[in-house]
Order: structure tokens, then C-alpha cells, then sequence
């Protein structure tokens, strides 16, 4: 028995360092590769250097002279612009939108109320192609022009899918007891959602806000389908970038915004503790 314990917790071991080796390994070769200095074969080590994050930030050098791929740095800024602009626009909406119909879900008895909420849930099933298809030629059909304005409401149809699913299981933990409370001391319906639903349900509309941010950013599929051709996000350039070949600017790039969605996910974690 004791023999058979061993197996199994080496085994368990085991699966778990080659599971987290399968998912980090690759993100850890991108930060890696991301300072190799070879400017043409990016799988080949030529030495340290920041060459590459220095040219993402328009400063030239003798290895990003050497690789005549590079790509133009208003480019590059006008890509993160354009993303944190969608990203900022379709947060807001999309948390506004799912807390709401949240509360309403919760507080609330009307006809259809389990249709309802299984509508919420179909934007985060259905595949993304077919969204960004649909999405497409109902645009195009209605006569709306493709741009930021067409990227916002594109994404706030998932997004706030994802940021009900996060306020509603907040929702479920929260003491109805509480709102009773308030209505019995005489406070207002406003002054109850104040000072009494809000603060328990910030932490959920903080994690939901976060999440859509972070997706919003790193959207793709959808978002390439609804742009136009006058309007690039940072992900549809660097996959402008890619369709080139794999460069090593590419691994700079996504090495910050790996280290932009650490930071994200890191505000929001102490958010929530310093909100409890």
C-alpha cells in the first residue's frame, strides 16, 4: 500500500511539472528568443541584446538595420493606441451592460427569465469565426461603416457575456438579508444599491471588468472580421507581422503585452484584497 502511495504522488508529480512545462515553456521561449540577437533566424542564438525593444520604440541600431523587415514604429504605436482605445470604450460598456442585466437576473422574477440567461451565455459559445461572420455581414447589410465604432460593439457582444457570468456568481454568495436590513432602517432602492449591493459586488465587477479588458486587447478573430481596412489593432498587426514570417520584433512585442496582462491580472488581485 505504502509502495502504491509512492507511485501515485510521483506519478502526480510528474504529470503536473510536464503539464505547467506544456502550457510555460513556450511563453518562456518567446521572452527568452525575444533578446536573441540574430536578426534573421530567430531560432538560432547570436547573444544578449535589447536591440529589439529598442527598435519598437523607434530607436535604430545595427541589427535592426540589418533586418530590412522591420516594421514602422508609427505603425506599431498607432496599433496600441487604436487597441487600448477599443479595449478602454468596450470595458466600460460591456461592464455597465452584464452588471446590469446581472442585478436583474438576480432580483428579479419575469417570463423567460432561464431562455434569458441562456442567450447571455451563447456569445461565449459559439465559435469565434462564426461571430466575427455574422457579425460582418450584419454590418455590412445595415449599411454601417467598418472602424473603431463597429470593433466596440462587435466585442461588447461577448464581452458582456463573460462580465455577467463573473457579477452573477458574486450575485450568488451575496446576504439578501442585508437589503431587507437597509429597506427596514429607510433607506431608498438608490441608497440600498449604494452603500449596501455595490460594495459587496465590486470585487465581481472588478474581475469582470479586467477580464473583458485583457480579451479585448488580445481579440483577434472577431475583431480582424470587423475592422475595415482603415483600422488595426495591435493583435491584427502583429499578425500582419507574422504572414511576413517570424521576426524577432514579434517576440518583443508580445513579451510586453505578456507582461501588460501580468500587470492587469496583478491590479485586480489587489484591488480585491484591499476592497475586503
Amino acid at each position: 500500500m505504502h509502495i502504491t502511495r509512492r507511485l501515485a504522488s510521483t506519478g502526480l508529480i510528474f504529470y503536473t511539472a510536464v503539464f505547467f512545462a506544456f502550457i510555460y515553456l513556450p511563453i518562456a521561449l518567446i521572452v527568452i528568443y525575444s533578446f536573441n540577437a540574430d536578426p534573421v533566424n530567430m531560432m538560432r542564438w547570436s547573444g544578449f541584446t535589447f536591440d529589439w525593444y529598442r527598435q519598437i520604440f523607434g530607436f535604430r541600431n545595427a541589427s535592426s538595420e540589418a533586418a530590412l523587415y522591420i516594421e514602422s514604429t508609427d505603425q506599431l504605436l498607432a496599433a496600441v493606441r487604436t487597441s487600448i482605445i477599443v479595449a478602454a470604450s468596450t470595458t466600460t460598456i460591456a461592464t455597465v451592460l452584464g452588471t446590469a442585466a446581472a442585478l436583474a437576473v438576480y432580483r428579479f422574477s419575469f417570463f423567460g427569465k432561464r431562455f434569458y440567461r441562456v442567450l447571455l451565455f451563447v456569445p461565449m459559445l459559439m465559435p469565434d469565426i462564426v461571430l466575427g461572420i455574422a457579425l460582418l455581414i450584419f454590418f455590412v447589410g445595415v449599411g454601417i461603416s467598418l472602424g473603431i465604432g463597429t470593433i466596440v460593439i462587435g466585442q461588447c457582444t461577448f464581452l458582456t457575456s463573460y462580465v455577467f457570468i463573473i457579477v452573477s456568481a458574486r450575485l450568488a454568495g451575496m446576504d439578501r438579508s442585508l437589503e431587507n436590513a437597509s429597506a427596514d432602517l429607510g433607506a431608498d432602492e438608490w441608497t440600498t444599491f449604494r452603500r449596501v449591493i455595490l460594495p459587496q459586488v465590486m470585487p465581481g465587477v472588478v474581475g469582470g471588468a479586467l477580464l473583458a479588458f485583457i480579451i479585448s486587447m488580445d481579440d483577434l478573430v472577431i475583431t480582424y472580421f470587423i475592422s475595415g481596412t482603415s483600422t488595426q489593432t495591435l493583435p491584427i498587426f502583429i499578425f500582419g507581422m507574422l504572414r511576413r514570417g517570424i521576426k524577432p520584433e514579434v517576440n518583443a512585442i508580445a513579451t510586453m503585452m505578456l507582461l501588460f496582462s501580468f500587470t492587469v491580472a496583478a491590479l485586480g488581485l489587489y484591488l480585491q484584497r484591499r476592497k475586503r
